[in-house]
Formats: structure tokens, C-alpha cells, sequence
């Protein structure tokens, strides 16, 4: 995943850096490693239908934000959407949890990104297919590479 990742983004010229670091487990210790903010982090989770295992969808949101499961149902729709199996994960992305880049590589996988991860900052970074190295990719060529989806996601406080 990592090299078809960074094929495609010296491919479609994007402004980006690769960050090695040590594998982190969580949001805030990952952000710090890579010198950016937590809200910066591109949260990556997929997500299948209740009544429809094959509808799988790769939600993205801020690193500092929680997914509204009602909300990406609304978006998709369907009737109830929960996260998909950690197995079903790995055999879907070819990533473990936590290592999910913001970005489908597959027609099976549709993929919603929350517009307030792009309206916040000018560069996003997430896990480059690996639990040990980051991308930091300016924003706007995210949105022009990935084609995604935009849906408000993210659970309001």
C-alpha cells in the first residue's frame, strides 16, 4: 500500500513530505512525532452496512474528532452502518487498523471525507499504509487526487 500510495502521489505531482517515525497507537503521540496537530491527522475507518456487508465505505475525519454513525448512514444511505471487522479491514485496504491511508484504491470502497478535515489546514497527515511512516500532503491535492466524497460525519459537541 505504502509504495502504490506514493506512486500515485509523484504520479499526479502533490506536494508532500514522508515522515519515518516509531509506530504509535494513538492520535495525540503520532502527531506529535510527525510536528503536526491532532486535528490535522486524517482519521481513516471503514465502515460496512448492517443490511449489506459488501457496502463498505473508508470515512475520514480530523485525528481530534469522533465519527457520528448516524450521520455517514444518512450520507451513504442505508439504514445502520457500524466499523467493519479488523480482519475484513486488513483484507479490504491491505493495512492494519491505524495504518489506513485517506484514500481508496479499490471500486469496492466508497470514500467520505469530512469537509471540516479540509477547511482546517493546509496540509493533512495520515499513515502511509504503515504504522511507522506519515504523509504530510497539502490539502488541496488530497481533494484532487482522492475525489472523495464530502459529508458532514463528525459528531457535534
Amino acid at each position: 500500500m505504502f509504495e502504490k500510495l506514493k506512486t500515485s502521489l509523484l504520479a499526479n505531482n502533490a506536494r508532500f513530505k514522508e515522515i519515518h517515525h516509531p509506530s504509535e497507537g494513538n492520535s495525540e503521540k503520532v502527531a506529535a512525532v510527525r510536528g503536526t496537530e491532532v486535528g490535522q491527522g486524517a482519521k481513516a475507518m471503514l465502515c460496512r452496512a448492517k443490511e449489506d456487508e459488501n457496502l463498505l465505505v473508508l470515512a475520514v475525519l480530523p485525528g481530534d474528532r469522533k465519527l457520528d454513525f448516524k450521520k455517514l448512514a444518512q450520507a451513504i444511505p442505508c439504514k445502520k452502518i457500524t466499523l467493519a471487522p479488523p480482519e475484513v479491514a486488513t483484507e479490504k485496504t491491505g493495512c492494519v487498523i491505524g495504518a489506513i491511508p485517506p484514500f481508496s484504491f479499490s471500486s469496492d470502497i466508497r470514500l467520505i471525507v469530512d469537509p471540516d478535515l479540509l477547511a482546517r489546514y493546509e496540509e493533512i497527515a495520515f499513515n502511509a499504509g504503515r504504522l511507522d511512516t506519515s504523509i504530510v500532503l497539502n490539502t488541496q491535492d488530497y481533494v484532487r487526487i482522492a475525489q472523495p466524497s464530502l459529508y458532514y460525519i463528525c459528531v457535534t459537541e
